[in-house]
């Protein structure tokens, strides 16, 4: 171990309070090494155990979300369908009505063509 500051204080004085004040100081120095070392052994553990726990939620809400999509595109190919048969009907029904509407946007977009 490096030489203490005390050391310089000692001198030559053959006190043993020097010695045992730095021999404390060491175990206190000692005992905060170890302490700080477990601290930061827990903090990573706390760490890695949020980070799994943070990650499964992530996950869980992913999935959720592909559900929720997989059910808004069942809900849209429905309404598409129910529209397409609609459309169909509508040009069954009104076959004049819908070349006059199909003349008439085509003259619009003509139209604006030009500009």
């Amino acid at each position: 171990m490096a030489p203490s500051i005390l050391q310089s204080v000692r001198g030559s004085k053959k006190s043993g309070t020097l010695d045992s004040i730095e021999e404390t100081l060491e175990d206190q120095v000692e005992a905060l090494k170890a302490e700080l070392a477990s601290l930061s052994k827990n903090l990573r553990e706390r760490g890695r155990d949020q980070g799994r726990r943070t990650r499964r939620k992530a996950e869980a809400g992913v999935d959720d979300l592909i559900q929720s999509g997989e059910e808004i595109l069942g809900e849209l190919r429905d309404l598409y369908g129910r529209s397409e048969a609609q459309v169909r009907s509508t040009v069954h029904r009104h076959p004049l009505a819908t070349i006059g509407a199909a003349a008439a946007f085509g003259l619009v977009v003509a139209l604006l063509a030009r500009r």
